[in-house]
Protein backbone atom coordinates (compact mmCIF):
# COMPACT_ATOMS: atom_id res chain seq x y z
CA UNK A 1 0.00 0.00 0.00
CA UNK A 2 2.64 1.90 1.01
CA UNK A 3 4.33 2.05 -2.57
CA UNK A 4 1.22 2.32 -4.41
CA UNK A 5 0.29 5.99 -2.35
CA UNK A 6 3.90 7.22 -2.86
CA UNK A 7 3.17 6.37 -6.54
CA UNK A 8 0.18 8.42 -6.00
CA UNK A 9 1.49 11.21 -4.71
CA UNK A 10 4.44 11.39 -7.24
CA UNK A 11 2.00 11.14 -10.39
CA UNK A 12 0.33 14.11 -8.57
CA UNK A 13 3.42 16.19 -8.10
CA UNK A 14 4.51 15.75 -11.82
CA UNK A 15 1.16 16.55 -13.13
CA UNK A 16 1.55 19.89 -11.33
CA UNK A 17 4.84 20.83 -12.45
CA UNK A 18 3.82 20.05 -16.41
CA UNK A 19 0.84 22.53 -15.61
CA UNK A 20 3.42 25.42 -15.59
CA UNK A 21 2.59 28.48 -14.05
CA UNK A 22 -0.10 29.08 -12.02
CA UNK A 23 -3.32 30.96 -13.53
CA UNK A 24 -2.96 34.29 -13.16
CA UNK A 25 -6.09 36.50 -12.11
CA UNK A 26 -6.84 38.02 -14.99
CA UNK A 27 -6.08 35.20 -18.13
CA UNK A 28 -6.75 35.46 -21.83
CA UNK A 29 -8.47 32.26 -23.03
CA UNK A 30 -7.68 30.96 -26.30
CA UNK A 31 -8.96 27.66 -28.37
CA UNK A 32 -6.88 25.89 -30.41
CA UNK A 33 -8.91 23.89 -33.26
CA UNK A 34 -6.09 22.89 -34.61
CA UNK A 35 -4.73 21.03 -31.22
CA UNK A 36 -7.88 20.50 -29.22
CA UNK A 37 -6.80 22.77 -26.69
CA UNK A 38 -7.17 25.62 -24.67
CA UNK A 39 -3.65 28.33 -23.66
CA UNK A 40 -4.36 30.30 -20.78
CA UNK A 41 -2.17 33.30 -21.60
CA UNK A 42 -1.08 35.66 -19.01
CA UNK A 43 -2.06 38.83 -21.00
CA UNK A 44 1.01 40.95 -18.86
CA UNK A 45 3.64 39.27 -20.93
CA UNK A 46 1.68 36.81 -23.75
CA UNK A 47 2.79 33.66 -22.20
CA UNK A 48 1.39 30.51 -22.27
CA UNK A 49 0.87 29.21 -19.17
CA UNK A 50 -1.08 26.17 -19.58
CA UNK A 51 -2.65 24.10 -22.10
CA UNK A 52 -5.27 21.65 -21.46
CA UNK A 53 -7.23 19.15 -23.98
CA UNK A 54 -10.88 20.29 -24.69
CA UNK A 55 -12.28 18.03 -26.94
CA UNK A 56 -12.62 17.42 -30.51
CA UNK A 57 -13.62 20.69 -32.70
CA UNK A 58 -13.77 23.51 -30.38
CA UNK A 59 -15.09 27.26 -31.54
CA UNK A 60 -16.31 29.49 -28.93
CA UNK A 61 -15.25 29.80 -25.24
CA UNK A 62 -16.79 31.05 -22.17
CA UNK A 63 -15.40 31.77 -18.57
CA UNK A 64 -17.88 31.60 -15.34
CA UNK A 65 -18.26 34.94 -13.25
CA UNK A 66 -15.66 33.95 -10.75
CA UNK A 67 -13.14 33.35 -13.73
CA UNK A 68 -12.43 29.74 -12.35
CA UNK A 69 -14.26 27.47 -14.96
CA UNK A 70 -14.42 27.86 -18.47
CA UNK A 71 -16.76 26.43 -21.30
CA UNK A 72 -16.07 25.67 -24.70
CA UNK A 73 -18.56 24.06 -27.31
CA UNK A 74 -17.76 21.00 -29.25
CA UNK A 75 -19.11 22.38 -32.75
CA UNK A 76 -18.54 19.88 -35.50
CA UNK A 77 -21.28 21.61 -37.60
CA UNK A 78 -23.75 19.27 -36.10
CA UNK A 79 -22.10 16.38 -35.75
CA UNK A 80 -21.01 17.13 -31.94
CA UNK A 81 -23.08 17.58 -28.39
CA UNK A 82 -21.14 17.81 -25.55
CA UNK A 83 -19.36 21.21 -23.93
CA UNK A 84 -15.83 20.46 -22.38
CA UNK A 85 -15.77 21.84 -19.32
CA UNK A 86 -12.24 23.03 -17.56
CA UNK A 87 -10.79 24.12 -14.46
CA UNK A 88 -8.34 27.32 -14.88
CA UNK A 89 -7.46 27.07 -11.01
CA UNK A 90 -5.78 23.78 -11.45
CA UNK A 91 -5.94 24.10 -15.22
CA UNK A 92 -7.34 20.56 -15.84
CA UNK A 93 -10.49 19.34 -17.85
CA UNK A 94 -13.70 17.96 -15.62
CA UNK A 95 -16.37 16.15 -17.47
CA UNK A 96 -17.73 17.35 -20.15
CA UNK A 97 -21.65 18.04 -20.46
CA UNK A 98 -23.34 15.94 -22.68
CA UNK A 99 -25.93 17.78 -24.29
CA UNK A 100 -28.21 15.04 -25.94
CA UNK A 101 -30.38 15.90 -28.64
CA UNK A 102 -28.84 19.41 -28.38
CA UNK A 103 -26.57 19.07 -31.15
CA UNK A 104 -24.08 21.65 -33.17
CA UNK A 105 -23.41 23.78 -30.04
CA UNK A 106 -21.80 26.64 -30.38
CA UNK A 107 -22.54 30.52 -29.02
CA UNK A 108 -22.06 30.53 -25.26
CA UNK A 109 -22.80 33.44 -22.17
CA UNK A 110 -21.92 33.04 -18.83
CA UNK A 111 -24.80 34.95 -17.12
CA UNK A 112 -27.12 34.53 -13.71
CA UNK A 113 -24.84 31.75 -13.17
CA UNK A 114 -25.51 29.49 -15.50
CA UNK A 115 -24.33 28.44 -19.60
CA UNK A 116 -26.81 29.97 -21.88
CA UNK A 117 -25.78 28.17 -25.75
CA UNK A 118 -26.94 27.93 -28.93
CA UNK A 119 -27.70 24.40 -30.82
CA UNK A 120 -27.14 24.95 -34.37
CA UNK A 121 -28.53 21.30 -35.90
CA UNK A 122 -31.55 21.61 -33.11
CA UNK A 123 -32.38 25.04 -34.10
CA UNK A 124 -32.61 26.02 -30.57
CA UNK A 125 -30.72 27.78 -27.45
CA UNK A 126 -30.34 26.14 -24.10
CA UNK A 127 -29.43 27.02 -20.71
CA UNK A 128 -26.74 24.78 -18.63
CA UNK A 129 -26.95 24.98 -14.65
CA UNK A 130 -24.31 24.10 -12.91
CA UNK A 131 -24.99 23.93 -9.39
CA UNK A 132 -27.68 21.13 -10.30
CA UNK A 133 -25.65 19.91 -13.11
CA UNK A 134 -28.24 20.07 -15.66
CA UNK A 135 -29.88 21.37 -18.89
CA UNK A 136 -32.98 23.33 -17.08
CA UNK A 137 -34.30 25.29 -20.25
CA UNK A 138 -34.52 25.46 -23.82
CA UNK A 139 -36.42 27.32 -26.53
CA UNK A 140 -36.75 26.44 -30.20
CA UNK A 141 -35.58 29.50 -32.53
CA UNK A 142 -36.97 28.16 -35.82
CA UNK A 143 -34.45 29.56 -37.30
CA UNK A 144 -31.56 28.04 -39.70
CA UNK A 145 -27.68 27.65 -38.29
CA UNK A 146 -28.39 30.08 -34.81
CA UNK A 147 -24.70 30.80 -34.30
CA UNK A 148 -23.60 33.36 -31.67
CA UNK A 149 -25.59 34.47 -28.74
CA UNK A 150 -26.06 37.29 -26.09
CA UNK A 151 -27.58 37.50 -23.06
CA UNK A 152 -28.79 40.66 -21.15
CA UNK A 153 -27.99 40.98 -17.41
CA UNK A 154 -30.97 41.59 -16.25
CA UNK A 155 -31.93 38.06 -18.04
CA UNK A 156 -35.09 39.43 -19.80
CA UNK A 157 -33.59 39.60 -23.30
CA UNK A 158 -31.55 36.82 -25.41
CA UNK A 159 -30.14 37.79 -28.95
CA UNK A 160 -28.78 35.20 -31.61
CA UNK A 161 -27.93 35.37 -35.43
CA UNK A 162 -29.38 32.77 -37.27
CA UNK A 163 -26.47 32.66 -40.26
CA UNK A 164 -28.42 30.86 -42.83
CA UNK A 165 -31.74 32.12 -42.41
CA UNK A 166 -30.34 35.89 -42.50
CA UNK A 167 -31.94 36.66 -39.47
CA UNK A 168 -31.37 38.04 -36.11
CA UNK A 169 -33.98 36.60 -33.30
CA UNK A 170 -34.46 39.32 -30.70
CA UNK A 171 -35.87 37.35 -27.67
CA UNK A 172 -37.96 38.96 -24.88
CA UNK A 173 -39.28 37.79 -21.69
CA UNK A 174 -43.14 38.41 -22.09
CA UNK A 175 -45.03 39.54 -19.05
CA UNK A 176 -47.98 37.07 -17.12
CA UNK A 177 -51.34 37.86 -18.98
CA UNK A 178 -54.66 37.40 -16.40
CA UNK A 179 -57.52 35.79 -17.75
CA UNK A 180 -60.74 35.55 -16.01
CA UNK A 181 -61.72 32.68 -13.74
CA UNK A 182 -65.15 30.81 -13.14
CA UNK A 183 -65.93 33.13 -10.68
CA UNK A 184 -65.32 36.51 -12.17
CA UNK A 185 -61.73 36.97 -10.75
CA UNK A 186 -58.51 37.19 -12.33
CA UNK A 187 -55.92 34.77 -12.21
CA UNK A 188 -52.68 34.46 -13.61
CA UNK A 189 -52.18 32.65 -16.53
CA UNK A 190 -50.34 29.19 -16.10
CA UNK A 191 -47.76 28.32 -18.07
CA UNK A 192 -43.62 27.74 -17.85
CA UNK A 193 -42.83 28.16 -14.39
CA UNK A 194 -40.16 31.17 -15.10
CA UNK A 195 -42.96 32.57 -17.69
CA UNK A 196 -42.80 32.97 -21.05
CA UNK A 197 -40.99 34.53 -24.25
CA UNK A 198 -41.83 36.06 -27.35
CA UNK A 199 -39.54 36.16 -30.67
CA UNK A 200 -39.04 38.85 -32.63
CA UNK A 201 -37.29 37.32 -35.93
CA UNK A 202 -35.81 40.80 -37.60
CA UNK A 203 -34.38 40.02 -41.44
CA UNK A 204 -30.68 41.27 -41.75
CA UNK A 205 -28.29 40.11 -44.46
CA UNK A 206 -26.96 36.98 -45.96
CA UNK A 207 -24.61 35.17 -43.48
CA UNK A 208 -25.40 37.11 -40.51
CA UNK A 209 -22.88 35.42 -38.14
CA UNK A 210 -20.54 37.77 -35.86
CA UNK A 211 -22.71 40.68 -34.11
CA UNK A 212 -22.02 42.37 -30.82
CA UNK A 213 -24.39 44.86 -28.62
CA UNK A 214 -23.36 48.59 -27.99
CA UNK A 215 -22.23 48.98 -24.29
CA UNK A 216 -25.27 51.24 -23.96
CA UNK A 217 -27.76 48.01 -25.16
CA UNK A 218 -29.31 50.79 -27.47
CA UNK A 219 -27.97 48.55 -30.84
CA UNK A 220 -27.44 45.26 -31.86
CA UNK A 221 -24.17 45.12 -34.76
CA UNK A 222 -24.30 42.26 -37.19
CA UNK A 223 -21.79 41.55 -39.76
CA UNK A 224 -23.05 39.59 -42.90
CA UNK A 225 -20.12 37.85 -44.69
CA UNK A 226 -21.27 37.19 -47.64
CA UNK A 227 -23.27 40.48 -48.37
CA UNK A 228 -20.01 42.04 -47.05
CA UNK A 229 -22.48 44.29 -44.93
CA UNK A 230 -23.39 46.17 -41.19
CA UNK A 231 -26.73 45.74 -40.02
CA UNK A 232 -27.74 48.01 -37.58
CA UNK A 233 -30.66 47.27 -35.45
CA UNK A 234 -32.55 49.47 -32.58
CA UNK A 235 -33.30 47.31 -29.63
CA UNK A 236 -36.39 49.83 -28.71
CA UNK A 237 -38.00 49.02 -32.29
CA UNK A 238 -36.16 45.65 -33.04
CA UNK A 239 -36.01 47.19 -37.13
CA UNK A 240 -32.85 47.34 -38.85
CA UNK A 241 -31.89 51.01 -38.85
CA UNK A 242 -28.81 51.00 -41.06
CA UNK A 243 -27.34 48.92 -43.46
CA UNK A 244 -23.19 50.10 -43.66
CA UNK A 245 -21.20 49.22 -47.18
CA UNK A 246 -18.58 48.11 -44.95
CA UNK A 247 -16.60 45.69 -47.87
CA UNK A 248 -16.47 43.06 -44.78
CA UNK A 249 -16.62 39.95 -47.18
CA UNK A 250 -16.55 36.81 -45.32
CA UNK A 251 -16.91 38.76 -41.89
CA UNK A 252 -16.35 35.78 -38.89
CA UNK A 253 -16.95 38.31 -35.98
CA UNK A 254 -17.92 41.84 -34.70
CA UNK A 255 -16.87 43.44 -31.31
CA UNK A 256 -17.33 47.03 -29.62
CA UNK A 257 -14.15 48.43 -27.25
CA UNK A 258 -15.48 48.78 -24.32
CA UNK A 259 -16.08 52.25 -24.76
CA UNK A 260 -18.20 51.73 -27.29
CA UNK A 261 -16.22 54.21 -29.56
CA UNK A 262 -15.16 51.93 -32.11
CA UNK A 263 -16.03 48.85 -33.94
CA UNK A 264 -13.56 45.99 -34.82
CA UNK A 265 -14.95 43.65 -37.55
CA UNK A 266 -12.51 40.51 -38.77
CA UNK A 267 -13.06 38.37 -41.85
CA UNK A 268 -11.70 35.03 -42.68
CA UNK A 269 -11.53 36.35 -46.69
CA UNK A 270 -9.17 39.22 -45.96
CA UNK A 271 -5.95 40.08 -44.63
CA UNK A 272 -7.12 42.96 -42.38
CA UNK A 273 -9.40 43.94 -39.67
CA UNK A 274 -11.84 46.41 -40.61
CA UNK A 275 -12.19 49.48 -37.17
CA UNK A 276 -15.26 51.10 -37.52
CA UNK A 277 -16.07 54.47 -36.15
CA UNK A 278 -19.66 53.89 -34.10
CA UNK A 279 -20.81 57.53 -33.94
CA UNK A 280 -19.96 58.33 -37.92
CA UNK A 281 -20.43 54.87 -38.99
CA UNK A 282 -17.18 54.53 -41.23
CA UNK A 283 -14.27 53.21 -41.62
CA UNK A 284 -11.52 54.54 -40.08
CA UNK A 285 -8.46 51.92 -40.30
CA UNK A 286 -7.76 48.37 -41.83
CA UNK A 287 -4.83 46.91 -39.90
CA UNK A 288 -2.83 44.06 -41.68
CA UNK A 289 -2.48 41.13 -39.85
CA UNK A 290 -2.19 37.65 -41.58
CA UNK A 291 -4.25 35.78 -43.86
CA UNK A 292 -7.72 35.43 -42.11
CA UNK A 293 -9.17 36.25 -38.63
CA UNK A 294 -11.88 35.07 -36.66
CA UNK A 295 -12.28 35.25 -32.92
CA UNK A 296 -11.80 39.03 -31.51
CA UNK A 297 -11.61 39.47 -27.32
CA UNK A 298 -10.88 43.05 -26.23
CA UNK A 299 -9.19 43.94 -23.00
CA UNK A 300 -12.51 44.41 -20.47
CA UNK A 301 -11.45 47.97 -19.16
CA UNK A 302 -10.27 49.05 -22.86
CA UNK A 303 -6.79 50.31 -21.55
CA UNK A 304 -4.66 48.30 -23.79
CA UNK A 305 -5.63 45.58 -26.52
CA UNK A 306 -7.79 44.05 -28.66
CA UNK A 307 -7.13 40.49 -29.35
CA UNK A 308 -7.62 38.48 -32.95
CA UNK A 309 -7.22 35.16 -33.83
CA UNK A 310 -5.06 34.96 -36.95
CA UNK A 311 -6.33 31.06 -37.71
CA UNK A 312 -5.05 30.97 -41.07
CA UNK A 313 -1.48 31.76 -39.67
CA UNK A 314 -1.32 29.83 -36.44
CA UNK A 315 -0.94 32.92 -34.26
CA UNK A 316 -3.15 35.86 -31.91
CA UNK A 317 -2.77 39.27 -32.80
CA UNK A 318 -2.33 41.90 -30.68
CA UNK A 319 -3.66 44.91 -31.69
CA UNK A 320 -2.83 48.34 -29.54
CA UNK A 321 -6.27 50.14 -28.61
CA UNK A 322 -4.39 53.49 -28.59
CA UNK A 323 -2.30 53.26 -31.82
CA UNK A 324 -4.40 50.62 -33.57
CA UNK A 325 -1.13 49.21 -34.36
CA UNK A 326 0.13 45.28 -34.23
CA UNK A 327 1.74 45.82 -31.00
CA UNK A 328 2.19 41.62 -30.50
CA UNK A 329 2.09 38.08 -31.44
CA UNK A 330 0.82 35.13 -29.15
CA UNK A 331 1.69 31.19 -29.85
CA UNK A 332 -1.64 29.86 -28.40
CA UNK A 333 -1.63 26.21 -30.95
CA UNK A 334 -3.09 25.80 -34.80
CA UNK A 335 -5.74 27.24 -35.81
CA UNK A 336 -6.91 29.61 -32.56
CA UNK A 337 -10.54 30.63 -32.98
CA UNK A 338 -12.28 31.39 -30.00
CA UNK A 339 -11.65 33.71 -27.25
CA UNK A 340 -12.58 34.67 -24.10
CA UNK A 341 -11.78 36.56 -20.37
CA UNK A 342 -11.50 35.27 -17.33
CA UNK A 343 -11.12 37.25 -14.16
CA UNK A 344 -11.22 35.31 -10.68
CA UNK A 345 -12.82 36.50 -7.90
Amino acid sequence: MKPTNLALVISVAIVGMASGESTPREALLVLSKGEHTLAIVDPSNFKVVARVPVGEDPHEVIASTDGRLAYVSNYGGGAYNTLAVIDLVGQKALTPIDLGPLRGPHGLAFVGGKTWFTAEAAKAIGRYDPAQKKIDWILGTGQNRTHMIFVSEDLKRIFTTNVSSGTVSVIEKSAPENRADRRGGRRPRRGPPEGDWDETVVPVGRGSEGFDVSPDGKEIWVANAQDGTVSIIQTSTKKVTATLAANVMGANRLKFTPNGKLVFISSLQGSGVAILDSATRKEMKRVQIGHGAAGIQMQPDGSRAAYVACTPDNYVAVIDLKTLEVSGRIDAGKQPDGLAWAVQR
